[in-house]
């Protein structure tokens, strides 16, 4: 057990201390917190960059991290009260960088993405930062590179000041868990623009290049958005062969989708749509996450899918068809776009003069890293009940929390696709 007052792991406990005033529900509600707070400051971090900032976040992220100093606090209700705290400063923050996004970029249009290569030189670009992408595709104008996005990025090719450049011609691979196969198979240059990047195989970290907050030991960091060395590797690289590929729809908005709330309604009411589902967040890596594949395979045809995140890698290659018009599959973006699924709800409950946890949207999420965490507290921040999460319980959150949260929140773990469905349409 670890002693908050020795500072360090003593087995069965210190006798001196006892549990030091924190037990183990105190130290999961914690590291919830600090957790959380990674979140907040990535989206943050993104925004400034952009050139938005909001005094309230910053003054909170000091204050929470502040809560978790040794011998500060030892009340799980106080722990409670920020880390719900979290939840709605994070609804802040994602708010800021979506207004930082479509400031810069425009509001994102619906457009499908080409997944293969085109014959020629290509730089592949992961993570979540759309500036560095930007400065990318400024910097390699007409030096006959082709720019492709992976993972987080892809939602970039809806931006209309980014899909203006024409050489931003795709995506290749999926989600950040396969990007050693994926990489390994992609001939060209490499960037890693943010979290979600692992270490790499030796057949492809000369070609790797990191940028930003990334950093690995041994591969090339980029300062000041300066590419011309990726640039440099890019070109004496071969060529990519032409390689065909699926298309993917991308560049949906709450923005766009609120365009249609009339329609949406009017289709709701003459029962030609009975539920949402909102499937995605993180990707969690192995054969459980295949869970999700299969649950959306199941899903009946009159009803809509709303996904966003890399979790959509699981099944974003399916063809849903649509319903009168309107995709049955609308990816919203990336995971700080859980903004517009909660602009969404919130508009639905609205016009529908009721709450969110009556309205016909049911959540099913895949969770792995901090910054879903954040994501997490938000949906419990706003009172959301009745969440599906997997494919496996948060390890650092004690059976204690996770007693309490079930009962406040009905938050349920995942079990078998045909299972679950039925639950949630009974």
């Amino acid at each position: 057990m670890f002693c908050y007052q020795c500072s360090q792991t003593i087995p069965g406990g210190c006798r001196v201390h006892g549990v030091c005033g924190k037990d183990e529900d105190v130290a999961s509600l914690q590291d919830i917190l600090i957790f959380g707070l990674k979140g907040i400051s990535a989206y943050n971090y993104h925004a400034k960059r952009l050139g938005f900032s909001d005094p309230e976040i910053d003054s909170f992220i000091a204050e929470a991290l502040f809560t978790t100093l040794t011998n500060v606090n030892f009340d799980a209700d106080r722990f409670i009260e920020y880390i719900l705290k979290v939840g709605e400063v994070n609804i802040r923050a994602m708010e800021l960088l979506d207004k930082a996004h479509t400031a810069r970029f425009g509001f994102p249009e619906p457009m499908e993405v080409f997944t293969g290569t085109r014959e020629g030189y290509g730089i592949v670009v992961t993570g979540h930062d759309l500036l560095d992408l930007y400065e990318l595709l400024k910097q390699t104008e007409g030096k006959n590179i082709n720019i492709y996005t992976h993972g987080e990025l892809l939602p970039a090719h809806g931006y209309p000041e980014l899909k203006k450049f024409r050489h931003l011609v795709g995506n290749w691979g999926g989600a950040w868990a396969k990007q050693k196969e994926e990489f390994d198979n992609f001939a060209g240059a490499i960037l890693a623009t943010t979290n979600c990047v692992l270490i790499p195989k030796e057949s492809y970290r000369d070609r790797l290049f990191t940028c930003s907050v990334t950093g690995i030991k041994g591969v090339k960091h980029i300062k000041d958005t300066d590419f011309s060395e990726l640039i440099k590797k890019a070109l004496s690289l071969p060529k990519l062969k032409a390689k065909s590929g699926k298309k993917i729809m991308v560049g949906f908005h709450h923005r766009n989708i609120l365009e249609l709330a009339d329609k949406l309604l009017l289709l709701i009411k003459n029962g030609k749509i009975r539920h949402f589902f909102l499937v995605g967040g993180c990707d969690t890596p192995g054969e459980r996450g295949n869970y999700y594949r299969e649950f959306v395979k199941l899903i009946p045809r009159d009803c809509i899918i709303l996904t966003l995140a890399c979790g959509k890698y699981r099944f974003n290659d399916l063809d849903f068809g649509d319903i009168e018009g309107i995709p049955r599959l609308i990816d919203l973006g990336q995971c700080n776009n859980a903004y517009s699924a909660i602009e969404i709800v919130r508009a639905l409950a609205e016009t529908l003069k009721t709450d969110s946890n009556n309205l016909p949207i049911s959540l099913v999420l895949t969770w792995f890293e901090q910054k879903a965490v954040a994501i997490l507290l938000s949906l419990l921040y706003l009172n959301i009940k009745r969440i599906f999460l997997g494919p496996v319980a948060p390890e650092f959150i004690s059976s204690g929390v996770f007693s309490v949260l079930k009962d406040k929140f009905d938050i349920r773990l995942i079990t078998e696709p045909e299972q679950d469905l039925k639950t949630i349409l009974k």
